[in-house]
C-alpha cells in the first residue's frame, strides 16, 4: 500500500490533553520528518483552536485538514470537531462516521487507520484523558507491529486513558510527556522495522472498522464479521450490539456503527437511563399539576366527589415523583466514579 512517508505519529488525548500536547509539540524540531495526527476530544458545538495553540507552542505547522488532503511533513493534522480523522494511503479522510465511545473524533478510529496504512511504521501515543478511548486502537497498532507509547499515569492530569492502555496493551514505552519527544526522535531515526505480515483476517477486521468510521454502511461492510450479536442494545440507536474480543479487550459495535468499550457502554447506558428517568419525572410533575388544576375547577363548580378523585390522583403522581427523584439521586451516586466522562 503506497504511503507518502516512512512513519506516522498518531496521538490521542482528552481531559488535560491540550497542555500535554503543547509540551510535547514544543520539544519537537521544525523539520520533524514524520506527519503527526492528533485526536483531542472537544465539544462538537464549539470551534477548535488547537492548531493555532500548537503553532504558537512549537515549531511545526498545524491545521485542521480538509477531507482528501495530501499528507505532508513536517506537519500536524488535528481532527476537526465532530469529525473522525483517518489516514487513507497518502491522504487524510475527514468524516462524520458513527461515534466511538460516545465521541467523534475518536482516537481508536485514527489509530486503526494508522495501523492499517503504516503497519509496523505506525507510532501510537495515548496521553491524558478519562475512560478508555485509544486503548483498542493502540492494541491494533501493537498487533500489526507498530510502536506504542503511553503517558505515565502519574504524569497525567486525568490518568484513566493511560491506565486503560497499560492494562490491556503490551506497551513499548511508558513515559512522562517531557520524555516522549526524545523517543519519537529516536524512533524515526532508526532503520525501518520488519514485522511478520498480518493475516488477511486481521486486515479485514481493521478494514471493516475503518470503512465504518469513514461513513460506509456497517451492514454492507460486514459489521457482524467482527463478532457475534450480544444481548445488549446500543444506548444511542437501540440497534443490536455485536461483541468484539481483542485479546483482553471486550467491546461492542452496533449494526448502525456506534462502538463502545465496556466502560463506554456502561457510561452510555447510564446516560440513557438518567435521561429516561428525568423525562418520567417531568411527565409525572406535569400530570400532577394538571390534575390539581382540574380538581380545583371541579371543586369551584361544586363537584366535590369528582374534585377529590382528581386530588387523589394528583397526590399519587406527586408520590411517584418523589420516589423517582430518590432513584435518580441513588443512580447518580452509584455510578459517579465508574462513568466519569471526558
Amino acid at each position: 500500500m503506497p504511503v507518502s512517508h516512512q512513519r506516522a505519529i498518531v496521538i490521542g488525548s482528552s481531559a488535560g490533553g491540550i497542555d500535554a500536547l503543547k509540551r510535547l509539540v514544543a520539544a519537537l524540531p521544525g523539520d520533524f520528518p514524520a506527519p503527526i495526527f492528533i485526536v483531542q476530544h472537544v465539544a462538537p458545538q464549539y470551534p477548535s483552536f488547537l492548531p493555532e495553540i500548537l503553532v504558537n507552542a512549537g515549531n511545526l505547522p498545524a491545521r485542521h485538514p480538509a477531507d482528501g488532503e495530501s499528507i505532508a511533513a513536517p506537519g500536524i493534522y488535528v481532527a476537526p470537531p465532530d469529525h473522525h480523522l483517518l489516514i487513507e494511503e497518502s491522504h487524510v479522510a475527514v468524516k462524520r462516521g458513527p461515534k466511538e465511545n460516545r465521541f467523534r473524533p475518536s482516537a481508536d478510529a485514527l489509530f486503526r487507520s494508522a495501523a492499517y496504512t503504516y503497519r509496523e511504521r505506525a507510532i501510537g501515543v495515548v496521553l491524558t484523558g478519562a475512560l478508555t478511548d485509544g486503548t483498542s486502537g493502540l492494541w491494533t497498532i501493537k498487533r500489526l507491529g507498530g510502536t506504542t507509547i503511553v503517558q505515565d499515569p502519574t504524569d497525567a492530569l486525568e490518568p484513566s486513558m493511560p491506565m486503560s492502555a497499560l492494562r490491556d496493551v503490551q506497551v513499548d514505552y511508558t513515559l512522562p510527556v517531557a520524555k516522549i519527544p526524545e523517543v519519537l526522535m529516536a524512533k524515526i531515526q532508526e532503520p525501518l522495522p520488519s514485522a511478520p505480515a498480518p493475516s488477511n483476517e486481521e486486515l479485514r477486521r481493521v478494514q471493516i472498522e475503518q470503512a465504518i468510521a469513514a461513513g460506509a454502511l456497517p451492514i454492507d461492510q460486514g459489521v457482524f464479521e467482527l463478532g457475534p450479536p450480544s444481548r445488549y442494545a446500543c444506548p444511542e440507536c437501540h440497534g443490536v450490539l455485536g461483541r468484539i474480543v481483542e485479546g483482553p479487550i471486550t467491546r461492542f459495535r452496533c449494526h448502525t456503527g456506534h462502538a463502545y468499550t465496556e466502560e463506554a457502554f456502561l457510561a452510555g447506558a447510564q446516560h440513557a437511563s438518567d435521561e429516561a428517568l428525568a423525562e418520567a419525572v417531568t411527565a409525572l410533575e406535569e400530570s400532577a399539576m394538571l390534575l390539581e388544576e382540574m380538581a380545583t375547577r371541579q371543586r369551584k363548580q361544586g363537584n366535590n366527589g369528582e374534585a377529590e378523585n382528581f386530588f387523589q390522583r394528583a397526590r399519587h403522581a406527586r408520590r411517584l415523583v418523589d420516589t423517582l427523584r430518590h432513584v435518580v439521586m441513588e443512580n447518580r451516586v452509584g455510578y459517579e466514579k465508574p462513568v466519569a466522562s471526558t
